[in-house]
């Protein structure tokens, strides 16, 4: 089944979303120069709260590139998705937390270098710093050039490899307009579930982001549309005041 990519109730078209805009910490509010004391004030707040967060601290310890590492580590740990020998793609992959993840988990000491029993294939619109193991592949993956660079990737002597797990980190940059909002972020899930549609094993599993408010409940649908089993997640590493949660749906219909 052919995912519609143009489809935002009530939205114009929509411009090609950025496929990450994640980067190593979250961006500071942004504040008007003309708030003043006000805004720095805001400024100030965020940069304490992030430097006391017990998951940016964490990472730091354990040398993952964001706290994002322990969002993906919970629904793992719930779900058991990542096994010995698992093919992974991970769609908007920079600055590369999830990846750091999967490479521990597909290592058999679980280690961040050395041995890895499995394949990674990160990719993504900017730039990551390479992680031992992991694959990756900067550019568009709606754009033919790229989808042949990742089944060159997936190719193996018995042919193109399909995928066990297709995890999903992208965001869309956010204008605050919420009808403009939710179509980009629909935009992005419809995306990565036509991706996992292709290139997915039959009772492999997409994990995707997005935010609940308008066009949530569409999403859900979608999902229980194409999948057989759907469950959502709110890990504790995802910020209280974040309306961000995390769809998977397992086995294609």
């Amino acid at each position: 089944m052919k995912v519609n990519t143009k489809k935002a109730a009530g939205a114009s078209p929509k411009p090609a979303p950025r496929a990450n805009v994640k980067p190593g910490a979250p961006a500071a509010p942004k504040v008007d120069p003309r708030a003043g004391t006000k805004g720095k004030k805001l400024n100030k707040a965020w940069l304490h709260d992030h430097l006391n967060d017990p998951y940016v601290k964490l990472a730091q310890k354990e040398g993952y590139r964001a706290r994002a590492a322990y969002k993906l580590k919970e629904i793992d740990e719930t779900l058991g998705l990542i096994k010995p020998g698992d093919c992974v793609v991970d769609l908007g992959s920079t600055p590369g937390a999830w990846s750091q993840y999967v490479r521990r988990k597909l290592s058999p000491g679980g280690a961040a270098a050395g041995d890895l029993n499995g394949r990674i294939i990160g990719l993504d619109l900017l730039p990551m710093e390479p992680i031992e193991g992991v694959t990756f592949i900067q550019g568009d993956f709606r754009e033919p050039e790229v989808l042949q660079k990742l089944e060159q990737a997936l190719a193996t002597d018995q042919g193109p490899a399909r995928v066990d797990l297709v995890i999903s980190d992208m965001a869309p940059n956010l204008s605050g307009i919420e009808s403009a909002d939710a179509a980009r972020i629909a935009h992005l899930v419809e995306l990565a579930v036509e991706f996992a549609q292709n290139h997915m094993k039959p009772g492999g599993t997409l994990v995707v982001k997005l935010f609940h408010g308008s066009g949530y409940d569409e999403l859900v649908k979608l999902f229980k549309d194409t999948f057989r089993v759907v469950k959502r997640f709110k890990p504790k590493a995802s910020r209280p005041g974040s309306s961000e949660t995390f769809l998977t749906g397992t086995g294609l219909k």
